[in-house]
């Protein structure tokens, strides 16, 4: 895996509304996957949570994360990020999922009676596939992006 900063090509592609998955760990070491919505900012990935999800309690144990980001027509073309939850902030006014459902559906959230959770990861390493392939393993397998 790659460390930052990533290539202007694959910060391109995470700027995507592209699905994704993303993996935090429970109090007993457990792996937890979820599909998420997530926002590519200024070389850190911003999620959101409901409040109550337990989830957002695995992160305040672990903020150890790892999200994948697959292109919506050929997920073999990927990026995964792998790196830390480095804030917590409450969603006061539901700006942060309000900005993320507009990046994926063109509308604001429709539910406004939860609270939420806007939670900020900073990667410590990365690698593609695909059309995404990490330059330096793409060139040691003699594949040319």
């Amino acid at each position: 895996m790659a460390k930052p900063p990533l290539p202007q090509d694959v910060s391109d592609f995470l700027a995507r509304p592209n699905p994704a998955v993303m993996a935090a760990v429970r109090p007993d070491g457990q792996p937890v996957t979820v599909a998420t919505w997530y926002l590519w900012q200024d070389g850190r990935v911003l999620i959101n949570l409901d409040g109550a999800r337990k989830r957002l309690e695995y992160l305040r144990h672990d903020p150890r994360v790892s999200l994948t980001a697959v292109d919506g027509e050929n997920w073999y073309t990927h990026v995964s990020v792998q790196g830390r939850v480095v804030e917590l902030l409450d969603d006061t006014g539901l700006a942060d999922i309000d900005r993320l459902a507009r990046h994926y559906t063109g509308s604001p959230y429709p539910t406004r009676d939860r609270a939420r959770v806007s939670a900020w990861i900073e990667v410590d390493r990365w690698h593609g596939w695909g059309a995404m392939e990490n330059t330096d393993i793409a060139h040691h397998r003699g594949v040319r992006r």
